[in-house]
């Protein structure tokens, strides 16, 4: 009897230790903004793609507009191991401390998408990614969401247009310096407050690519949207260094390969959704989307270029130059 009891028992614990190793790895992937933007819909992708690959040995759980935490908690609460991937927008990593991130803040800095490409893909991007991780994080991919307009209550056709205006930015000194290059005032908010913002009056106007001015319905509170691809949004995906080490080597290979499909997916998405947020802004009729002129376009540059100057001594001057070379390599002066 007693022998039976034993096997029984050891029978159970086997069965209990199966049961356990059977439980899948659970990954939290947190972000700010909706479902239906580039961001939101190329998390779902890494999901589907990383349970299929894993055979469901892997679950995400995605968690969108800030459902878990808001702009300044999220990056603290990936540090803790509270979740284990993010994907910020690349002007979360200044106040990181790794300051040469917010190159990619500079206004005008890149002049088309191939030459973004070659930064993010080349020595700038990985050397940055890379500086992440005596911080405990891992950076794994960029993805885009795009090109930023100016938004306000009031035509900006010109660069002095924004003067005086209460600008609604990221966390970003060199974003900052940009609002002021305009003679505009920079106010920080999150981004799950600037809806409500603009509505009030809290602040006048905010810069973003059109998908998510779209998907926050911020044109129904901004009459006047200016097409002037000033800067660039665009976003890491990032993970806990010491909860990626800790996956088992088949793991990570299956998550990589499902990452760099999904990144592929964001980065031809951005483009779409952002025309046709554009569309859709436009057929709302809330929102007067003026497109500058040639002269008027220069002007923008004009006004907006000292800042790369300004923020030498910040970003680091070699990280500029390094952008620069590649947009000479690509023809670009």
């Amino acid at each position: 009897m007693k022998l039976r009891s034993g096997l029984l028992g050891l029978l159970l614990a086997a069965v209990s230790v199966v049961a356990v190793a059977q439980q899948p790895i659970i990954i939290k992937f947190s972000h700010v903004v909706a479902s239906d933007t580039p961001k939101g819909k190329a998390a779902d992708r890494f999901k589907q793609l990383a349970e299929e690959r894993t055979k469901g040995r892997v679950k995400v759980e995605v968690y969108p507009n800030s459902q878990l935490y808001k702009d300044k908690e999220e990056m603290e609460a990936l540090q803790l191991g509270a979740v284990q991937m993010l994907a910020p927008s690349l002007a979360k990593f200044g106040p990181l401390g790794v300051k040469e991130f917010e190159v990619f803040d500079l206004p005008y800095i890149f002049p088309d998408k191939d030459v973004l490409r070659r930064v993010e893909e080349g020595p700038v991007g990985l050397g940055l990614l890379k500086k992440l991780e005596g911080r405990g994080i891992k950076g794994l991919a960029y993805w885009d969401n795009g090109f930023k307009v100016m938004s306000a209550n009031k035509p900006l056709k010109k660069p002095e247009d924004v003067k005086g205006l209460k600008m609604r930015i990221q966390s970003s000194k060199v974003l900052e310096a940009q609002m002021r290059a305009l003679g505009a005032i920079p106010q920080v908010l999150a981004f799950s407050e600037t809806y409500q913002a603009l509505q009030t009056g809290v602040v006048d106007g905010t810069e973003n690519p059109p998908s998510n001015l779209y998907t926050q319905k911020m044109h129904e509170v901004q009459k006047y949207i200016t097409v002037t691809n000033h800067g660039y949004l665009g976003y890491a995906v990032i993970v806990n260094k010491k909860f990626w080490e800790s996956l088992p080597a088949d793991i990570r290979d299956a998550l990589e390969s499902a990452m760099k499909d999904a990144t592929r997916y964001a980065n031809v998405i951005a483009l779409q959704e952002n025309e046709q947020a554009m569309e859709k802004i436009k057929a709302s009729g809330k929102s007067e989307i003026y497109v500058p002129t040639d002269a008027e376009k220069a002007a923008w540059r004009k006004a907006l270029l000292p800042v790369h100057k300004e923020m030498e001594d910040r970003v680091g001057k070699e990280t500029i130059q390094a952008v620069y070379k590649e947009a000479a390599a690509l023809g670009h002066k």
